[in-house]
């Protein structure tokens, strides 16, 4: 029988598969078609300090092989997150929660993460740094590595859990990134984050998304992904969450050959909501093909 189990830094997984934040939200619409148990964690929904209404609609197209997405971190705000939203999580799954948090600002991220200090249910904190610093002109705090580095630091200083820091793929060099997060104390890396795209509607000559530019997500990205999946992997010496257009157990695999310890799924789970209970039940099968006794063996074994 193949061992599914993973660990990330010191928490240990059932299995490599967790739901990406901005798929899944908290956890209930989910929660009536299959029970999350199975899964290895799940990262909720991005959670900022205050409630955000999110961007104006349409802030969703369809592209050929995905989607791109500019919501916009609607969310109920860190104290509702808190208050309502935990306690449910922890009737509907009882593994490790992983929680991504968004911020405008390094006191906005040292808050919110200080915050989740006491919350049993949050394993592991993902610091989302794709999100616009809006004392610096609102450049992503991700693509920069100084700014990357004073958000992990911020975050490290108030926290006691492990903290992942989420990266941004639109970026010259997303290693420098990486090791930017790791030298300033970083516990782990999630990769990546959603492209930059846009669409054009051709009848009314506009933009598709009222936003203008999405983020794009799906099978299209995941070539994209697993290089800079590998590509972090040379550079730091921390466990890797990858994502990005993973949406069958091979992909799973083929991430963690990359150098991936655990891999989410996103976009395949608003086309097929069974995608990540579908991707667990056919891993053994793909692990018993590649020779893997322990999925485990597989992260990072691409490389010489």
């Amino acid at each position: 029988m193949v061992n599914l189990s993973v660990r990330l830094g010191d928490v240990e997984l059932k299995n490599p598969v967790i739901p990406a934040s901005g798929t899944f939200g908290y956890g209930r619409e989910y929660a009536e078609l299959y029970d999350l148990d199975i899964l290895g964690s799940f990262s909720w929904k991005g959670t900022t300090a205050e409630s955000r209404p999110g961007n104006p609609q349409p802030r969703i197209a369809e592209t050929a092989a995905g989607m791109l997405n500019a919501v916009g971190l609607q969310n109920p705000g860190i104290g509702a997150v808190i208050a309502e939203e935990v306690p449910n999580i922890a009737r509907l799954f009882h593994g490790p929660v992983i929680a991504n948090v968004g911020g405008f600002s390094l006191k906005e991220y040292a808050e919110n993460c200080a915050k989740l200090n006491d919350v049993e249910q949050a394993a592991i904190l993902e610091v989302n740094i794709s999100c616009p610093n809006v004392h610096a002109g609102g450049k992503n705090f991700g693509s920069d590595p100084r700014a990357a580095a004073e958000v992990t630091r911020a975050v490290k200083a108030v926290t006691r859990k492990p903290v992942f820091m989420k990266l941004s793929p639109n970026v010259t060099d997303i290693a420098e990134i990486a090791k930017a997060c790791a030298d300033a104390g970083a516990d782990g890396i999630c990769l990546i984050n959603t492209l930059l795209g846009m669409r054009i509607d051709l009848k009314t000559k506009r933009p598709l998304i009222a936003n203008r530019t999405g983020g794009l997500s799906g099978p299209a990205v995941f070539p994209v992904a697993v290089r800079m999946v590998w590509d972090v992997y040379e550079a730091v010496r921390l466990p890797i969450i990858g994502c990005g257009g993973v949406s069958s157990a091979e992909d799973v695999c083929e991430m963690m050959l990359a150098g991936a310890s655990a891999v989410e799924i996103g976009a395949a789970n608003l086309r097929d909501p069974y995608a990540c209970k579908k991707i667990i039940e056919a891993l053994p099968d793909v692990c018993e093909r590649l020779g893997a006794a322990r999925i485990a063996d597989l992260t990072g074994a691409a490389h010489g």
